[in-house]
């Protein structure tokens, strides 16, 4: 098979990094080019190491950014947006792992991201690139956004009940959300200062966290939307994200039930894994078995003395949070195996 031509603009960061460990490795794809303007001229293993004797590729300018078969767009938010029409140019197929196409009603980008979508006539070409939701449009799409990390595990935890019809949507969802550091990026701030990191338990969103949108966006139906309360806390890991996220059932249920609901909707899933053990060590889902796979462990329990259900998801926030996913979106667009290029399961002991 002829390996197709692949290249990432922004790949100084942390997601871009993933990407590029990924499809150094993947059976139908070649590197083209690896952009970072500050970077420029540089080894990409100066910045990532773990990609020593990997690859000699040096990073590149946009500006010498020649066309490629496929482009992996991780630029900050905003900036996108603002130049995808010259972008799109570049390459047949195009993921963009930023927020910028996410969110399908150009009014959420006020109310989440506080701009104005510079690009309203490029919004409904992008489809949500989440694959256990939106597979058949991710096959036949040219343009795939990305996902909003925090989202894809609430999402994940939540979709099979919300399928199956079994939730009180007027209850809504309350979902709490524990998140790894490098959730911040490869820039430093004062909130990712080593010292005042370390060793935090420290909520910083516990409202009006941006991926609530696309979890609402997942779970409304034509003419309802169910209500979700999002909070995220931050908690001594550097790759991983938590989602506990509890919503009523409509009427009396049995755990077998939630074990049939979940094993119909997840049982061909290649990157679910459902999670929920009597005994041991690892009962529910975990990130930190997940660092480095794209891998989704999802769990579940149910209070019959309230009707609540406790729906769980973990997830590496890079991988099935980003990099992996945008991977497996890619493998669906061209027609390749699904899992190509994403065996890897994660470790034990880690």
């Amino acid at each position: 098979m002829t390996r197709l031509k692949a290249s990432i603009i922004g790949g100084s960061g942390y997601a871009g990094g993933e990407l590029l460990r990924l499809l150094l490795d993947h059976p139908y794809v070649e590197i083209g080019q690896v952009t970072s303007e500050s970077n420029t001229g540089h080894y990409v293993h100066a910045l990532h190491p773990n990609l020593r004797k990997r690859t000699n590729l040096k990073f590149s300018s946009l500006a010498t950014l020649e066309p490629c078969d496929i482009l992996f767009i991780a630029l900050p938010h905003g900036e996108v947006m603002k130049r995808i029409a010259q972008l799109a140019q570049l390459a047949p197929r195009v993921i963009d792992l930023s927020a910028d196409f996410r969110l399908r009603d150009p009014r959420d980008y006020v109310t989440w991201y506080g701009q104005e979508h510079t690009a309203l006539e490029w919004l409904g070409r992008f489809v949500y690139g989440l694959p256990e939701i939106n597979r058949e449009a991710i096959r036949q799409a040219h343009y795939v956004s990305g996902v909003g990390c925090n989202a894809t595990a609430t999402i994940l935890a939540l979709w099979p009940l919300f399928v199956a019809d079994l939730v009180d949507r007027e209850r809504g969802v309350i979902v709490e959300v524990k998140a790894g550091s490098s959730e911040g990026g490869a820039t430093a701030g004062p909130s990712s200062h080593h010292p005042d990191r370390s060793h935090a338990v420290r909520s910083f969103a516990p409202t009006g966290h941006r991926h609530t949108a696309e979890v609402v966006q997942a779970l409304r139906r034509a003419g309802e939307t169910v209500p979700v309360h999002m909070s995220v806390t931050a908690v001594e890991l550097v790759r991983g994200v938590l989602a506990t996220a509890h919503v009523f059932a409509q009427k009396p249920l049995e755990l077998k039930d939630l074990w049939k609901t979940y094993r119909q909707v997840y049982g061909p899933e290649p990157f679910i894994r459902l999670v929920r053990e009597q005994q041991g060590v690892y009962r529910y889902p975990e990130p930190k078995i997940l660092a480095g796979s794209n891998y989704a462990d999802v769990g579940f329990d149910y209070d019959p003395t309230t009707g609540r259900i406790v729906a769980i998801a973990a997830i590496d926030n890079l991988m099935k949070g980003a990099a992996g996913t945008a991977v497996q979106c890619m493998n669906l667009m061209c027609g390749w195996e699904e899992t190509a290029g994403l065996g890897f399961p994660g470790l034990h002991p880690i």
